[in-house]
């Protein structure tokens, strides 16, 4: 029999130790590496890690254009990732906003940058001047048309519209826009300065500069004087006076509000595809949009002629939707003063909104919409190029318009643009505006077609008038004569008196009463003879009256 080798003999008892120590050791390794500290630090983990934004674009966006700068805008340069990016950003943002990119200047960052400037030097008040209130509002409009400082406050007999009487007041300023894109015409803003420490802030109620506005009994306004209000009344401000004919509509507490949050908002970005069209001389055709272009002078300076551009649409060719229950059509109007050398001289743009009650849409839509901009230009020949488009409808026309800037001689009897308005009136206690010239608000009428009745505006400057050393009077002879189909059918003569406008300039201004004129073509000529120099003109206008 033969024997088997030890090594064999021993076999099962070394497969039988493997099979018990295997599991042993992989549980004692696993436990091993459980209890074996962890040396690695967490911190020098690879994280996914966003690249700070260097100080100098920060500063840009949060305090270079912290006021003008859209949210999309600036949600957009957020999510930029190199600074090549951020540079691209900042040069199509100010090219978005240059009024003429055909210039190598970009005036409106010129601009810009001399306002933030000006503002840290004067408005500064322990803060740097542009994060105040009056360096906020002076970056982004400007410099306003007037202002009105009480730098020590005071006694302050209150306006007839705040409600007259007498009171003390905190040092404050009061701002006039003539017109501010977005926010209005005849935009008032008061700056308040409670703590009497330099900084003024906005106000918002005309009642914030009162010192005296809770102390019982004193600075009363007249019908608080007369028991027939009392300063409990002015909770809920409706402007003093609110009961009584002394209130105005812009000092309600509802339009005050809103006047300030429209003034917190970035100012309007000019729309680049609407300049692209007139770049492109694209011509819209097939639209069913359609408008009339005007365009009237006003002598402003010998070198100087106020050149005003009226734009008008009849209602029932725009789209009107619900807008929280009001019905609103809206246009975005661009134009482009053009040179004879095809260099651009000046742009306007404005969007135009017309509202009306569900039950006024029928009679809105019988009326017409108007813009008007005024530019001084000096004399010369001229192109504007009108772009209109109806926002809600898409529809849109273009109009481009050769104009001749008259040039006024100093010694030479002359007269503005003849103007035919649809609606004209004195100015009074009304804030200047869009359509006011001098002292009058003049909204022509393009097609010079009027309804029976309703009355035809007449407005006419005249320069270079004789003035009567005696009288001290215009020495002018001035009348107005109607033709209908050639012949005269009616006369009116001017009356002087009462008429002082400065610089030998004369302003005419008359509405003639159409509710006895039949229907039918008309003429109004006015005839203009000056005792001094012998000279004389006659000036005409057309118009219709229909039923």
């Amino acid at each position: 029999m033969n024997a088997r080798p030890n090594w064999l003999r021993a076999l099962p008892l070394m497969l039988l130790a493997l099979a018990l120590a295997a599991p042993v050791t992989l549980a004692q390794k696993k436990k091993d590496k459980d209890q074996q500290p962890d040396t690695q630090d967490v911190m020098s983990h690879p994280r996914n890690k966003k690249p700070e934004i260097k100080k100098v674009y920060r500063d840009w966006v949060n305090q270079d254009v912290a006021y003008i700068i859209t949210d999309k805008e600036r949600e957009i340069f957020n999510k930029l990732q190199t600074d090549e990016e951020r540079e691209q950003f900042i040069e199509g943002f100010w090219q978005r906003r240059d009024p003429d990119p055909d210039t190598e200047e970009n005036e409106f960052k010129e601009q810009y940058y001399e306002r933030i400037a000006y503002a840290n030097e004067h408005y500064a008040s322990g803060i740097p001047g542009w994060k105040t209130d009056r360096g906020r509002i002076y970056i982004m409009y400007g410099k306003p048309d007037e202002v009105e400082s009480h730098p020590a406050g005071g006694p302050y007999q209150r306006e007839s519209y705040e409600g007259g009487g007498e009171t003390s007041t905190y040092p404050f300023e009061r701002w006039f826009y003539r017109y501010i894109e977005g926010v209005g015409s005849g935009i008032e803003i008061e700056f308040v300065d409670p703590t009497g420490s330099g900084e003024y802030r906005i106000a918002m109620s005309p009642e914030e500069k009162d010192a005296l506005r809770y102390i019982p009994g004193a600075g009363l306004t007249l019908r608080e004087q007369l028991g027939l209000e009392s300063k409990a009344d002015r909770v809920g401000y409706n402007g003093p006076g609110s009961n009584s004919n002394f209130g105005r509509q812009q000092d309600s507490a509802f339009d005050w509000i809103q006047r300030v949050a429209d003034l917190n908002k970035p100012p309007v970005i000019r729309h680049p595809e609407m300049a692209n069209i007139l770049s492109t001389n694209s011509v819209v055709e097939d639209s069913p949009l359609d408008f009339d272009l005007s365009v009237q002078f006003f002598r402003q300076a010998d070198d100087r002629v106020m050149t005003a551009f009226t734009i008008q649409t009849e209602n029932r060719d725009l789209t009107f939707k619900d807008v929280g229950g009001i019905q609103r059509a809206t246009m975005n109007i661009f134009g482009r003063i053009m040179a004879v050398n095809d260099r651009r001289v000046g742009v306007f743009e404005d969007a135009v909104t017309t509202d009306a009650t569900p039950e006024e849409l029928v009679m809105a839509k019988e009326r017409k919409s108007a813009y008007g901009k005024a530019v001084p230009l000096p004399p010369g020949h001229y192109r504007v190029d009108v772009i209109v488009r109806d926002i809600n409808s898409g529809a849109q026309q273009v109009k481009r318009l050769g104009f001749t800037v008259p040039k006024y001689d100093p010694k030479q009897l002359s007269t503005s643009t003849l103007v035919l308005a649809a609606k004209l009136q004195g100015l009074g206690d009304q804030l200047p505006g869009m359509f006011t010239i001098g002292q009058y608000k003049v909204i022509p009428n393009l097609a010079g077609v009027f309804h029976r009745g309703e009355s035809v505006g007449i407005y006419m400057q005249v320069y270079n008038a004789g003035i009567d050393q005696t009288t001290l009077r215009p020495a002018v002879d001035v009348e107005y004569v109607l033709s209908k189909d050639g012949k005269e059918v009616g006369k009116m003569a001017e009356d002087w008196r009462g008429m002082s406008d400065a610089g030998q300039r004369l302003t005419l201004a008359r509405l003639l009463d159409s509710s006895k004129l039949p229907v039918g073509d008309y003429e109004i000529t006015v005839r203009i003879r000056d005792q001094v120099s012998g000279q004389s003109l006659t000036p005409s206008a057309k118009f219709t009256i229909v039923q």
